[in-house]
């Protein structure tokens, strides 16, 4: 091998190294993952507080189908 076919070979590495690096097609699911474990959080923190409001709104639509 030749010294310039060497740094040709570098060159091709260094340049499909710098493209891996800098592709942003995972950060997608990066996103919704991250999101989804918040909205998950959220829920265990309020769960007692959503679980009333439920049962109030389905309360009222039971009673006000009650009236058709």
């Amino acid at each position: 091998m030749t010294v310039a076919l060497i740094m040709r070979k570098l060159r091709a590495a260094g340049q499909k190294i710098k493209e891996r690096l800098t592709d942003e097609q995972g950060i997608g699911v990066v996103e919704v993952i991250l999101i989804l474990v918040v909205l998950i959080g959220l829920v265990i923190i309020f769960k007692s507080q959503l679980t009333s409001l439920v049962n109030t709104i389905f309360e009222k639509i039971t009673s006000e189908s009650a009236g058709i």
